[in-house]
């Protein structure tokens, strides 16, 4: 047998043919980025790959070399023991690095010493990058976006999260992100993935729908915390359709207060967030925020924020960016809770 090589543009088509991605490269690299469903079987982790490197660097290339194949030689020892003695014949892996070279060939030969049909990436993880982000705009541009709008505190979430249970495609930018697309959507404890990890991620639910229906989106801006949204998908997103989402303003406060509960839990954190916008709504205005927010009248300071701060940025930005806004189709809940949300989507569904 010999391992096959394909171009990272092919592996992008053939994904789902192989029994299992296999990243190659250290735990570190691996978190920032990886191809959709890849498992991390790395050749030398980080710790051994700052090993390597420093004895590159101070004393020599061959010396370095010597050390690098005796960790890969371990490393890749160790996984087969844990992962590979099960497979059957049949298995059929995916092996990738950085860059296709020396770290995913050992394993691939090894692998295919063994008998089972291998194939690596041309170029590795960074070919694979490249030709995920020139795919990007042309996959956004095949699907049908009905956009979700509404100012905050609206249940445009709520909305989405009853779409996806009754079945529909949805798109949630937010939960991919892990935030809430504020400068009040850090949520506690959680981080955010990489850039490049947000574009795969995308780029993984994109290619998973059926472009014949519809695909449900809020109306993001163009960035969601500290992650950019694809230039390709928010110039479709700002083409398409919308659907406004209305709520009367006391039901507003009270979905926000139950989805940032974590803020009614923890006054001191919310305050440290509203200090984010002293420069837009003046020292004076936050630091009354702040000491109602302490005294425990968050829902007073949840009402201002939407009137004075977040409603005429977002009707501003909507209506400036999204084409369509002026023509969408209202949508009225009865109440802000996740029944009545999913009463919405069931009527909205049926037509």
């Amino acid at each position: 047998m010999s391992v096959e090589r394909i171009s990272a543009e092919e592996a992008l088509d053939r994904l789902a043919d192989f029994s299992t991605v296999i990243d190659a490269r250290s735990e570190g690299e691996y978190a920032e980025d990886h191809l959709p469903g890849a498992v991390n079987w790395p050749s030398l982790r980080d710790e051994e790959r700052k090993i390597v490197g420093t004895k590159y660097k101070q004393i020599s290339q061959f010396e370095a070399k010597k050390l690098g194949a005796a960790l890969v030689a371990q490393n890749i020892a160790a996984h087969i023991q844990r992962e590979v003695l099960d497979k059957p014949r049949e298995w059929q892996p995916l092996v990738y690095c950085w860059r296709g070279g020396k770290r995913s060939g050992s394993l691939a030969l090894i692998l295919d010493q063994i008998g089972f049909r291998v194939t690596l990436v041309d170029g590795g993880y960074k070919a694979f990058r490249a030709a995920l982000v020139a795919d990007l705009p042309s996959l956004a541009a095949r699907h049908q976006f009905r956009v979700v709008c509404g100012p905050t505190g609206a249940g445009k979430t709520r909305l989405l999260q009853a779409l996806a249970q009754q079945g529909a495609q949805v798109l949630d930018l937010e939960a991919l992100a892990n935030h809430r697309s504020s400068v009040l959507g850090l949520i506690p404890g959680v981080a955010q993935p990489s850039q490049k990890a947000f574009d795969s991620l995308i780029w993984a639910v994109l290619r998973g729908f059926d472009a014949t229906r519809p695909v449900y989106i809020e109306s993001e801006s163009k960035k969601v915390g500290n992650v950019a949204v694809p230039d390709g998908l928010i110039a479709a997103m700002r083409a398409s359709p919308c659907l406004r989402l209305d709520l009367p303003e006391a039901e507003r406060v009270a979905l926000l207060l139950e989805d940032y509960d974590f803020f009614v839990k923890d006054s001191a954190f919310f305050c440290e967030r509203l200090a984010a916008l002293t420069e837009a709504r003046g020292k004076l205005t936050v630091q009354d925020w702040q000491a109602r927010a302490r005294s425990g009248d968050l829902a007073s300071v949840v009402q201002e924020l939407l009137v004075q701060h977040y409603d005429p940025a977002y009707l501003q930005s909507i209506q400036r960016n999204f084409s369509q806004y002026d023509t969408a189709r209202a949508l009225v809940p009865r109440d802000h809770t996740a029944a009545a949300m999913h009463e919405l989507a069931q009527s909205l569904l049926a037509t």
